[in-house]
């Protein structure tokens, strides 16, 4: 029997955010082209200040920690991370740990699923996810994107046995390469992809612009998803009120840009975007999904967006009016994962629904929970049974289902 304060789990999981981890990036000398190096070449090494770091060419990624004798931080230290932020540290220096087989090698992953309980995991890129803001060329970026798809695909595979689905990189910065990255992935049996938030070139991610991009993810039923990262159309903003973008997490960025530029702003905007422009009717089977970006936001998020359809129902409706509610269209298509250190009760009591709610670990990086069954205890407390197995499992299922077999 589960109790208010203990509620209990013990079914199937499916973990919506777990990560691999790049043991290093001598890959990207094979796959990146060699014209390409000077400028893009990921690696890691010392910087001119004498600090360890990723960097895409010379410049050093300021959001991505890594340490030069491998090592990574312990998983599944979110209260550690959070008791360090509040006290103005790196969620890293509690310590460094030698990774363990399992984050590195599909089939010891596999393994910790078994122990874990997982069904399934979505699996997104390791320190890599921090670099997505650093192109600002969108060639020679694709090819870069291309060469990390390369490893996922063969390090990890995107739909591994039915158990790990490595996420790869898609963009929308250059429709020719896009595209050809896209049918790509396709050709590979990607599941799901990995996108920058925001606009590009100057138009909507849903702009009719795009749409051979997304008629191709479409047909085949790709999931689309939104892991928090730097969102580099916020730049401009940053730069704008006297900050400056793309500092370093510990020690240069600010409290404004941490409530603004991460997370719910970025994302709200761009999902927005997509709704607003008709997305989902013109591509019914492209379901959508924010990951790592929390989920306290979303109640009002679906308000405001109803409110705002109802402002501008005589305005300009780029793509032809809505013939839902904006909140309607996102309970049936959109998915979010919660943080643990959400007040996943209140947001479910607000939304009326459960449906749309996902839980993720973060496994293996330091900012999620020890395991993915300890999410019941940190997150779910005062949500009926079927309520909890719907984010521990079914809403997962809905959201990416099992591939039929051939």
């Amino acid at each position: 029997m589960q109790t208010l304060d203990k509620p209990r789990y013990d079914g199937p999981i499916f973990d919506g955010d777990t990560h691999a981890q790049e043991k290093d990036f001598i890959f990207f000398q094979e796959y990146l082209p060699k014209s390409l190096h000077e400028k893009w070449l990921p690696h890691v090494g010392y910087g001119p200040d004498g600090e360890y770091g990723l960097f895409i060419g010379p410049r050093r990624v300021q959001s991505s920690e890594v340490n030069p004798e491998g090592h990574v931080p312990p998983p599944g230290r979110l209260k550690d991370w959070l008791k360090a932020m509040k006290e103005g540290k790196s969620n890293v220096e509690a310590g460094w740990a030698k990774p363990t087989p399992d984050m590195v090698d599909r089939d010891k992953r596999i393994a910790k699923l078994d122990e874990f309980g997982v069904e399934t995991c979505l699996l997104f890129p390791g320190s890599f996810i921090g670099t997505i803001g650093y192109f600002d060329d969108p060639v020679p970026g694709n090819a870069v994107l291309h060469a990390y798809n390369r490893f996922l695909s063969e390090q990890w595979g995107f739909d591994y046995k039915g158990r790990i689905c490595a996420i790869p990189f898609l963009t929308l910065w250059d429709l020719e390469s896009s595209v050809r990255e896209a049918e790509w992935l396709i050709k590979q049996g990607v599941r799901a992809v990995v996108m920058p938030m925001g606009p590009a070139h100057g138009k909507a991610p849903a702009d009719p612009m795009f749409d051979p991009i997304w008629s191709r993810l479409n047909e085949a039923g790709v999931v689309v998803t939104f892991h928090v990262s730097e969102a580099n159309f916020m730049h401009p903003i940053v730069n704008a009120f006297g900050e400056k973008a793309m500092q370093p997490r510990r020690t240069g960025q600010t409290a404004w840009q941490w409530m603004f530029t991460y997370s719910e702003i970025p994302v709200t905007m761009t999902i927005a975007s997509y709704i607003y422009l008709n997305f989902f009717e013109r591509f019914p089977n492209i379901r959508m999904g924010t990951v790592e970006n929390g989920a306290e936001w979303l109640p009002r998020f679906l308000q405001k967006m109803d409110k705002m359809r109802g402002m501008a129902k005589n305005g300009y409706w780029a793509c032809g009016q809505l013939k839902e509610r904006p909140s309607t269209i996102f309970k049936r298509s959109c998915f979010a994962v919660a943080y643990p250190e959400d007040d996943v009760k209140t947001i479910v009591e607000q939304l009326g629904t459960a449906d749309c709610i996902l839980m993720g670990s973060d496994y293996p990086h330091a900012e999620g929970v020890p395991t993915p069954r300890d999410f019941v205890a940190e997150a779910l407390a005062g949500l009926s049974p079927a309520q909890i197995r719907g984010i521990m499992h079914d809403n997962g299922r809905r959201f990416f289902p099992l591939r039929q077999a051939a």
